[in-house]
């Protein structure tokens, strides 16, 4: 296909033609209009979680991957005299995990199965038994099966206790509604290629400032040092170190065409109607999913391998991949599956021509599902 292949996975995403012109023209890291479009954006973050500086509340922009962003809060925030409870039920949960570990962060986790979400009750059970417990991390969206855990409650349980919260909404933040401050989140992480729908380069934390400021002196990273990276940018509205500058161009654009789509309830909506023409169209396939229904966000689906003994997922992918369409495998512990993303410069029209393929596919293959 002579077009630009269609991203159906949890990011990198297919991004607008604009996006991608907004990173032709060069930007030095201290010309002015690249520092406006850093603090345009930094605003402009807090708004889309319904906060603002005047509330208390800080974004800070990290370097590299949503990981890095991850990194920077876990290993900056967590004191030497702190007890971070991890809330794990997927891949993005273990990898909190393997930091904590990494950093020698006093930690203790509280797993789940990959195909059942966090519960608060069973959050609040493990709270009262282990009251020297001072920060507790969640991911929303756990991209190794496309469930949503339930941060609003389990926020809600954090602060009866008085813990700090910590959120990975890496692959949610822009395309679902949410509000800092009602859902009691202390540090929210997200990045760039997600669901505002830019390119690979940076990622965020939006952080209550009062949290921020504790943890002043005591990162164990330079580069992921989140005190000094948000003081540098407060200072000066300038990095520490290179920053990514025309990801950051092309991020300032995104955030413009969220603004222009209806903001994040339009996205929201159209991400919706995605998976829902996505799962009637498997079903109609024969696919089965993963998780129950209940339990599904509307970022990515999971779908189990037929039953079939001639299917091949890599065989599956590469001619799907000659076709224009790129999907996902899957990290089940469990089952065999393949995940499609929902999100990104996609649209229904663009998952029913998947579906197509995906058919053409199967018979080429004489594949039963």
């Amino acid at each position: 296909m002579s077009h630009q292949p269609l991203l159906f996975t949890p990011g990198p995403l297919s991004t607008s033609l604009t996006v991608k012109q907004a990173m032709l023209k060069d930007m030095g890291s201290r010309d002015q209009v690249f520092m406006n479009a850093v603090r345009d954006i930094r605003n402009g973050l807090l708004q889309l979680a319904q906060v603002s500086k005047e509330d208390g509340y800080e974004c800070v922009i990290i370097q590299g991957s949503g990981t890095f962003a991850v990194e920077s809060v876990i290993s900056s925030v967590v004191g030497e005299k702190d007890r971070l409870l991890i809330l794990a039920n997927g891949a993005y949960g273990e990898r909190i995990v393997k930091m904590a570990g990494i950093h020698r962060l006093n930690h203790v986790v509280l797993r789940f199965d990959e195909d059942t979400i966090v519960t608060p009750e069973a959050t609040e059970a493990f709270l009262q038994s282990h009251p020297d417990i001072t920060h507790v991390a969640c991911i929303h969206s756990e991209t190794t099966t496309g469930l949503f855990n339930p941060v609003t409650a389990i926020g809600a349980v954090c602060k009866q206790y008085g813990k700090v919260f910590i959120v990975d909404a890496m692959s949610s933040f822009g395309g679902v509604a949410m509000d800092m401050k009602a859902m009691q989140i202390d540090f929210l992480v997200s990045s760039s290629n997600k669901c505002i729908e830019g390119v690979p380069g940076f990622a965020f934390a939006l952080c209550k400032r009062g949290e921020l400021e504790k943890a002043k002196g005591q990162a164990r990273s330079l580069s992921l040092d989140l005190y000094d990276q948000w003081a540098g940018l407060e200072a000066s509205g300038q990095f520490r170190f290179t920053p990514p500058t025309l990801s950051l161009m092309a991020f300032r654009q995104a955030m413009k065409e969220l603004e222009e789509e209806g903001g994040i309830p339009a996205r929201e909506q159209r991400y919706k109607a995605n998976k829902q023409t996505l799962d009637e169209g498997m079903t109609a396939l024969g696919f089965k999913q993963y998780l129950k229904p209940e339990i599904q966000g509307h970022i990515i689906s999971s779908f189990l391998y037929p039953s079939d003994p001639g299917f091949n997922f890599e065989l599956f992918y590469e001619k799907l991949n000659k076709r224009g369409f790129v999907i996902y495998p899957g990290k089940l512990s469990k089952a065999n599956a393949f995940r499609i993303g929902n999100i990104g410069q996609i649209f229904p029209d663009d998952v029913k021509a998947l579906l197509i393929a995906i058919e053409e596919v199967l018979k080429e293959d004489a594949v039963t599902v």
